[in-house]
């Protein structure tokens, strides 16, 4: 009999103890199959300091920089479905290794379908510009606005509220530059422009990059030809 209570005691006990705290996981662990494939892409480049990087979502990675600009010798960082913080977190690795000149960046579509509000993606955006300016405080940022699309149509609110909260960041500081994408690529009814999205809606077509790389051209075609330097 004192041998079952004793056993009932110690259930009793054991299951009182609280239960071991998870340990908590990287939210960008999962970047890292992509962020190799940047890694490897880039050592099998020439690239020289003071150039341009394009870093971004997936409008940034499927972009092919040669066709749009095929004497810039442009480098891609971008990997899909990554938002601003994303970028922040691996920019030590694929954007400021290269020491550009100059970062197109296209990111906050992602952030804003993630439930992102529009004073968050200012903020992340801050804190990217933040990241890069430490360690290269002469290299311009180009940022592209949130683009409106046919498949996150419901979200144009959101968006349009975002680009303008950085518009203001990027009007206050002589390195920042915002791009306005959002103009040329909505039709006369005021809605996107199907023929410049691939089939998904969401994703560039050709025709779509052309407008972008119009925007970009004279920017780029003006970029600083001394390497960007650290502090």
């Amino acid at each position: 009999m004192l041998a079952s209570h004793a056993a009932c005691w110690i259930a009793a006990l054991a299951l009182a103890q609280p239960a071991p705290t998870p340990t908590p996981t990287d939210p960008f662990a999962r970047w890292e199959k992509e962020i190799h494939r940047v890694e490897a892409l880039q050592k099998e480049q020439t690239i020289r300091p003071g150039g341009v990087v394009f870093a971004g979502s997936s409008s940034i990675r499927l972009w092919k920089l040669t066709d749009s600009f095929p004497n810039l010798g442009a480098v891609n960082s971008g990997f899909g479905g990554s938002q601003i913080r994303d970028c922040t977190h691996f920019a030590h690795r694929i954007i400021i290794p290269c020491r550009p000149a100059t970062i197109v960046f296209y990111a906050g579509d992602n952030d804003v379908a993630a439930k992102r509000t529009p004073e968050q993606v200012r903020d992340d955006f801050q804190k990217f510009v933040a990241v890069i300016h430490k360690e290269l405080p002469k290299c311009r940022i180009l940022y592209i606005a949130i683009k409106p699309s046919l498949k996150r149509i419901q979200q144009r609110e959101t968006q349009d509220q975002a680009n303008a909260l950085v518009k203001k960041i990027c009007e206050a500081n002589p390195s920042l530059h915002y791009v306005d994408v959002v103009t040329p690529m909505l039709g006369q009814d005021g809605k996107p422009r199907a023929e410049l999205f691939a089939k998904d809606g969401l994703h560039m077509s050709a025709k779509g990059y052309a407008v972008w790389a119009e925007l970009l051209m004279p920017l780029l075609t003006h970029s600083p030809s001394q390497p960007s330097k650290g502090k």
